[in-house]
């Protein structure tokens, strides 16, 4: 979902990236980004430092410049890309601030975007959702609903506006969907029965 949204949301210049969170989502979408744009440089950025440095060692694997940072601010200042996957817990207070951002940035929410102090997201030009109808339904909002500008299918339809200059300030929210994962779900299907690879389960 991140991706997909990247592809609309981001510069397609984008070269530096910026991971605040470095567990499994963090390598996910580094592999995921780098197929996408241009990667020179990775920033990392965890409240561990065992997960930051594994990430670290991921990255410099892959052959990009790899920059462990001390704190969330120098990780985001200058990036193009930030993608945040803090572990959500009861004592989680938001600390990352949008104002902090460069111009042109692309942020993907990956944590509910309870990391993201709320008055902060007024900073961004544009705030998308996964899904609109999804999100009325809950108790508590992603973000401020007077702040979001549309969702994932209507970006793919085109009712949602994309990326339409370089200085704009994106973000993208999501909680996740159930028809994203059976999508993902098909798609695995598939490629192993090309590649001959699984077991397959007979219903019974």
């Amino acid at each position: 979902m991140s991706a997909v949204a990247a592809r609309r949301l981001a510069r397609p210049d984008a070269s530096v990236a910026a991971f605040i969170g470095c567990g499994v989502q963090a390598h996910s979408h580094l592999r995921a980004f780098a197929g996408l744009f241009p990667l020179k440089e990775v920033r990392a950025f965890g409240r561990g430092t065992g997960s930051r440095d594994a990430f670290c060692r991921t990255s410099q694997a892959m052959g990009f410049t790899t920059v462990a940072c001390q704190t969330a601010r120098e990780a985001v200042t200058g990036a193009s890309l930030v993608i945040t996957s803090v572990m959500i817990s009861p004592g989680l207070k938001p600390f990352l601030d949008a104002h902090w951002l460069n111009p042109g940035v692309f942020v993907t929410m990956v944590d509910l975007a309870a990391s993201w102090i709320p008055d902060s997201l007024k900073a961004f030009d544009q705030i998308v959702i996964d899904d609109l109808q999804q999100e009325a339904s809950m108790e508590k909002p992603l973000v401020d609903p007077a702040l979001v500008q549309g969702d994932l299918s209507g970006l793919v339809r085109g009712s949602t506006p994309a990326r339409t200059g370089d200085r704009q300030n994106i973000a993208f929210a999501f909680r996740g969907l159930a028809v994203g994962d059976l999508a993902l779900a098909g798609l695995t299907y598939q490629r192993a029965s090309v590649l001959s690879q699984g077991t397959l389960i007979a219903g019974t």
